[in-house]
């Protein structure tokens, strides 16, 4: 038998069937494979064209599966699951592992989990990117990367994404060194309040954004806000000039410029006001190269730390 020259059903047009046979519906079926009613029906019609014979009886209330429709769903499945099993073994075959990074934080200022990250780069082939979190993690359910580390973890994707707690990264204060607070080895925002915040809004980062309000609702006074530049060393220079102050992750508190100066929070403003990290990869990964790059990152067991 020449299976080349052999008109044969497709994966699609297969996957098509299986759908309409398991809801004896059209229009679920085309629900659950995210695509309209038309094209499904093209699929199926294709598929019973290809085969000689209908798969099945319609009228216009009920669907039923004809006797050789009852025969192809087992022999549909088991091509599918085959199919399916070579495609994971394949993927488990591949020792290439896409990481996707946060570029809010230079992980190279993070002394422990930045050197899990050295290690991990240097036992086998890693393709590396830095973007937002949520380009990461629209990377990741696109499976355009395997693992992707966050600063915080994500609302949405909850049900698709399995995060894994790394570290805490703290937030410093950055104030004018003419600023009387620029005195003391820690700093509360009291102490600065008479500083308009350099602040961002809240659709760019809304977990990081709502966890820091919750602490500034606490506050006994009220914190004055300036829109932050997107140009992150134009806003340095405009708290060097004394124009405000602004809260930036330690690690990448690195730009040094007359006038600036860079103060620990005092211990309860810092216990919230920092950013947690977090390794997320796709829900059922199975793949060895993704496992063992996770736990390369997790380095063991972490304890989720508590919220204040």
């Amino acid at each position: 038998m020449n299976s080349i020259h052999n008109k044969l059903p497709s994966i699609k047009q297969l996957q098509c069937f299986l759908a309409v046979a398991e809801e004896l519906n059209f229009r679920r079926a085309a629900e659950r494979l995210c695509m309209t009613q038309p094209p499904l029906t093209r699929h199926i019609k294709c598929l019973e064209e290809t085969l000689g014979c209908e798969l099945f009886s319609r009228n216009t209330h009920e669907v039923h599966l004809t006797e050789v429709g009852l025969k192809l769903v087992e022999k549909a499945t088991c091509l599918i699951n085959e199919f399916t099993l070579f495609m994971h073994e394949i993927k488990n075959e591949k020792k290439h592992l896409r990481i996707g990074m946060t570029r809010t934080l230079n992980f190279d200022n993070i002394s422990e989990l930045g050197h899990k990250i050295k290690t991990l780069m240097s036992e086998g082939e890693i393709d590396i990117q830095h973007l937002t979190s949520s380009q990461l993690l629209h990377s990741l359910s696109k499976e355009h990367m395997d693992i992707v580390i966050t600063g915080e973890r994500s609302l949405h994707g909850e049900q698709d994404f399995e995060y894994h707690w790394l570290s805490r990264e703290p937030l410093l204060l950055v104030i004018p060194s003419s600023h009387s607070g620029s005195l003391k080895e820690k700093v509360s925002l009291a102490d600065v309040a008479n500083l308009p915040l350099f602040w961002f809004s809240r659709n760019a980062n809304p977990v990081f954004y709502d966890k820091c309000e919750k602490y500034f609702q606490r506050l006994p006074f009220l914190l004055q806000r300036r829109k932050e530049p997107d140009d992150s060393l134009m806003m340095l220079s405009s708290v060097a000039r004394g124009k405000g102050m602004a809260l930036m992750p330690r690690s990448m508190c690195t730009f040094n410029q007359e006038g600036l100066c860079y103060r620990e929070l005092t211990d309860d403003a810092a216990q919230c006001l920092n950013i947690d990290v977090y390794a997320a990869i796709r829900k059922n990964e199975t793949r060895d190269v993704v496992i063992n790059g996770l736990n390369s990152l997790l380095g063991g067991e972490f304890a989720v730390p508590s919220q204040n």
